[in-house]
């Protein structure tokens, strides 16, 4: 695998990761069309995946920001609860406890913690046929025609509503989470698939790409973390190493420039428009692989 090919997949990645056509399906065509194997396992793609994740940072770190303070104060508001009801059970006081989920952010963080756990599961479950589907074409094309049907479905159905985070329910979090698991699969649209998610709970169009957005940020962390252990396997190299690396940077750099102009589409375009473009791309590769 050449330095010339990383840098290609990282564009493609940077591109593709902020529209609903499966930037994952594109980088397993891209590396079988090009004879790339898969000795280091998905690692490259995880790597590439971190790398668009500055550019997620950067356009959601408000909301990030305000999450993560959350997080931390609903931490503290349970250990001060706890210490609360150990005195209020030896004094025989009733002083009151404070409110877990007392604003929009920290519903927000708890949708979030609850959309991870189908997303953990099914992501660890799957991981070694993850890396088989990743050796085929015919897989990511196949993942490419079915998220072209969902997009589709959900662009003439118009879906969506006004839901945003104080709205939205558990269920509705398990369900996006279960989405955004099946997405492992290279060709399924992790981002197509939790947006429609969303959209199909009544989420409002802007709240349903944000929420999509910020939950990549744990799946994403956590697949490199799964994978690292890929950096000491024999096939890994210093100079694939290094490689890799610079992969991941090229990926955020083209993400930082693209993922304005690409959210907007997605925000203001119909999805019949990215429907179309997975059809083309499916039947086109499958086409392709099928007379070489």
């Amino acid at each position: 695998m050449t330095v010339l090919y990383i840098i290609l997949l990282a564009i493609v990645q940077g591109i593709t990761e902020f529209v609903p056509v499966s930037s994952f399906g594109h980088l397993c065509i891209l590396e079988n069309f090009f004879g790339m194997d898969h000795d280091a396992g998905v690692l490259l793609e995880a790597m590439l995946h971190l790398g668009t994740l500055g550019a997620v940072f950067m356009t959601f770190q408000k909301d990030i920001r305000h999450i993560l303070y959350e997080i931390l104060d609903m931490i503290l508001d349970i250990v001060g609860n706890a210490h609360l009801y150990i005195h209020n059970r030896r004094t025989g006081k009733q002083l009151h406890y404070a409110r877990i989920i007392s604003n929009t952010y920290r519903k927000f963080a708890i949708l979030l913690l609850v959309s991870m756990i189908p997303t953990a599961l099914l992501g660890y479950t799957a991981r070694r046929l993850v890396v088989l589907a990743a050796d085929s074409v015919l897989i990511p094309s196949a993942g490419l025609l079915v998220t072209g049907i969902v997009l589709l479905v959900i662009d003439l159905a118009r879906t969506g509503g006004t839901k945003a985070a104080k709205d939205a329910n558990l269920s509705d979090a398990m369900w996006i989470g279960l989405c955004q698991g099946i997405s492992v699969f290279p060709g399924l649209s992790r981002s197509g698939l939790t947006i429609s998610a969303g959209l199909m709970s009544g989420f409002s169009r802007t709240f349903a790409v944000k929420y999509s957005y910020i939950l990549s940020i744990p799946a994403i962390i956590g697949s490199l973390i799964m994978e690292l252990g890929q950096f000491g396997s024999p096939a890994m190299t210093v100079g694939l190493g290094f490689a890799y690396v610079l992969g991941m940077i090229v990926s955020g750099v083209t993400a930082f420039f693209v993922i304005r102009y690409c959210l907007k589409l997605v925000h203001k375009g119909r999805f019949r428009v990215f429907a179309i473009y997975c059809f083309v791309i499916g039947l086109v590769t499958l086409i392709i692989n099928h007379m070489l």
